[in-house]
């Protein structure tokens, strides 16, 4: 009786898997082929020199804050944006849409600011290590380069992830899956021209490898803004959208208040992250290059899991707003297992494949060898890694984002970066130990996640007014 009692709330019936699996395979099908051709791109840059695959990977770590950042800000509003939907209230969603664009352009001012005058001085930080027969100022170098032309793609980034976001919320996971395809395919085709130099195209490098992406984030941009336009039937919130950018102070308010932990959370988490990177670097040139190659090939595998974080904040979203309490505790213990058994499977694949990845790259025999490493540390932790990111969607979709903010990026600078900044500058333990010592604190954060998630304070209804 007990196993059957599990196996209702855990498992749940064809319909449901469908269900879920309708939502949440647009989004890794989007992701994984974005992260697949970044893996591609990496493999390409990696192959003119360990120097441009490194001054590469510190500048898109950097980068990669800029995204959290909008990841955050949007995602924070569009707790609203779900909900809004859930109630049918078209008006709602035309005011999140605008918050939005007004987030993403001071957050884009403020990251065109810093990369700007303070960018070279954020790569030379990941340059202080031990030499290890790299070339750092190659390195250095080769970031600035690349970093001059991506800064031109922030914008597109930003406005496409406007409107991605706002479809998804909605429902409708195909068009930016198709706006991410056409995408991915522009960046593929022309990383070989530009990086190589194929067909007439100049030999660029690295500055070929951020011209394409540069191209491509437009056209990602242009595919998911013409479509909406041009479906109003299907988008009725977009009519009328850009007729006033004015929106009423009680609502700024509102979202600001809700949404603002979650900006913060993603902004200092992420930080945290490029820190993590940081104290990795010490370790020496090689280890730059090792991590940037497993960091790229488990992004590509963990998109299968991760989709289910955005299933948890569209399907739970919608039921709280349509005050499904019941049917929303229900269906998110049955994601949440659902994730931790796909990234099992996910675990198994990276480490069985753990030692053939690192072989492709242009680079040292050592990095090859702490890429392989790094792999198999980063499998073993897998469904550790979907249990935190499920119960961290779970909780920010009834608005919960001090709780959030808490379980994430305040136990990040709390215990991880002073751990990692301890262990990298004060011992000689091997660095990928460093890591798997890291992942283990967070056995804490699995254990408030689960109790947190099974007393429900995360059910709430936030647009009820």
């Amino acid at each position: 009786m007990k196993t059957q009692s599990l196996s209702q709330k855990f498992i749940g019936d064809r319909a449901f898997y469908k269900y879920v699996l309708a939502v949440a395979v647009p989004i890794m099908v989007q992701t994984g082929i974005t992260n697949f051709v970044s893996l591609l791109d990496n493999i390409m840059v990696g192959r003119t020199g360990t120097e441009q695959m490194s001054g590469v990977a510190i500048v898109n770590q950097l980068i990669f804050v800029f995204y959290l950042c909008c990841f955050g800000g949007f995602s924070g509003v569009g707790i609203f944006t779900a909900q809004y939907y859930g109630a049918k209230d078209d008006e709602g969603i035309r005011h999140t849409f605008r918050y939005k664009l007004w987030l993403g352009f001071v957050l884009l001012c403020a990251a065109v600011f810093v990369f700007i005058f303070f960018g070279k001085d954020l790569i030379s930080l990941y340059l202080r290590g031990t030499d290890d027969g790299g070339d750092l100022a190659a390195a250095l170098g080769f970031g600035c380069e690349y970093l001059k032309i991506m800064l031109f793609s922030l914008p597109a980034f930003a406005l496409a992830q406007v409107y991605s976001n706002t479809l998804r919320e909605c429902g409708e996971t195909v068009v930016p899956m198709r706006a991410g395809l056409s995408a991915v395919f522009v960046n593929l085709l022309f990383n070989y021209l530009l990086i190589y130099g194929k067909f007439g195209f100049p030999a660029l490098g690295v500055k070929g490898a951020a011209a394409a992406t540069l191209l491509s984030r437009y056209v990602e941009l242009l595919v998911v803004a013409v479509w909406t336009h041009r479906h109003k039937d299907k988008c009725p919130y977009i009519t009328g959208i850009y007729k006033t950018l004015v929106l009423p102070f009680a609502l700024v308010k509102k979202y600001f208040l809700t949404g603002s932990p979650l900006l913060i959370n993603e902004a200092l988490w992420s930080a945290g992250m490029a820190m993590l990177a940081q104290c990795y670097s010490m370790r020496g040139l090689n280890v730059v290059a090792a991590q940037n190659i497993a960091n790229t090939v488990c992004n590509v595998f963990n998109v299968v899991f991760f989709a289910m974080g955005d299933a948890i904040a569209i399907i739970i979203g919608q039921h709280l707003g349509a005050r499904e309490y019941d049917k929303a505790k229900d269906e998110t213990n049955k994601i949440i297992a659902f994730a931790i058994f796909i990234a099992t499977l996910v675990g198994i694949v990276i480490l069985s494949t753990s030692h053939l990845f690192p072989m492709i790259y242009n680079t040292t025999p050592e990095a090859k060898r702490i890429a392989s490493h790094f792999l198999i540390a980063q499998a073993v932790f897998t469904p550790q890694i979907a249990l935190l990111h499920t119960s961290y969607f779970t909780i920010r979709s009834g608005g919960k984002t001090v709780i959030t903010f808490l379980f994430d990026s305040v136990f990040m600078w709390v215990v991880c970066v002073p751990a990692a900044f301890l262990l990298s500058r004060f011992t000689n333990i091997y660095v990928v130990w460093i890591f798997v010592i890291l992942q283990m604190t967070e056995w804490i954060k699995c254990v408030i996640g689960v109790v947190l998630i099974r007393k429900g304070v995360w059910m709430n209804n936030i647009v009820s007014d």
